[in-house]
């Protein structure tokens, strides 16, 4: 898979119920997965949107999260980040790199619960950037 960049947006708490909105704007595959399902059963956010994933049939990807205690408070205007995502290690490590070298890092580049390594980061300029390297399929 080569690498992909698209938004991803925060959400005080209605994750669901935006991206749920969106899919019937622009149909598509929607993805949900809790912070229950993902480790965080017994939190009072459990219900709360760790990941969400719309992908459409003319080739649109938006993704996006609840923020829960503990994380940035959202602000409108303030509640995107650029992901890129992929299978191709090496480049997408450079632009972590390239991106972090004058930047702020707000998770470390590192292998995660899921299985892939992410981090986040705010460049020199105040973007805020997501880097997914996805696992390897076995």
């Amino acid at each position: 898979m080569a690498s992909r960049l698209n938004p991803y947006l925060s959400f005080p708490g209605t994750a669901r119920e935006a991206m749920e909105y969106y899919q019937s704007v622009f149909g598509g595959n929607l993805r949900l997965s809790t912070f229950g399902e993902l480790g965080a059963a017994d939190e009072p956010h459990a219900d709360k949107i760790m990941h969400a994933m719309l992908e459409t049939d003319n080739g649109f990807t938006l993704m996006a999260s609840d923020t829960v205690p503990g994380m940035k408070d959202v602000t409108v205007g303030d509640n995107i980040v650029v992901s890129i995502s992929g299978d191709d290690a090496d480049d997408l490590r450079g632009y972590w790199e390239k991106l972090s070298a004058k930047g702020t890092v707000q998770m470390p580049l590192e292998k995660q619960v899921w299985g892939d390594e992410y981090g986040a980061l705010q460049d020199q300029f105040g973007t805020n950037w997501m880097i997914d390297i996805t696992a390897p399929q076995a």
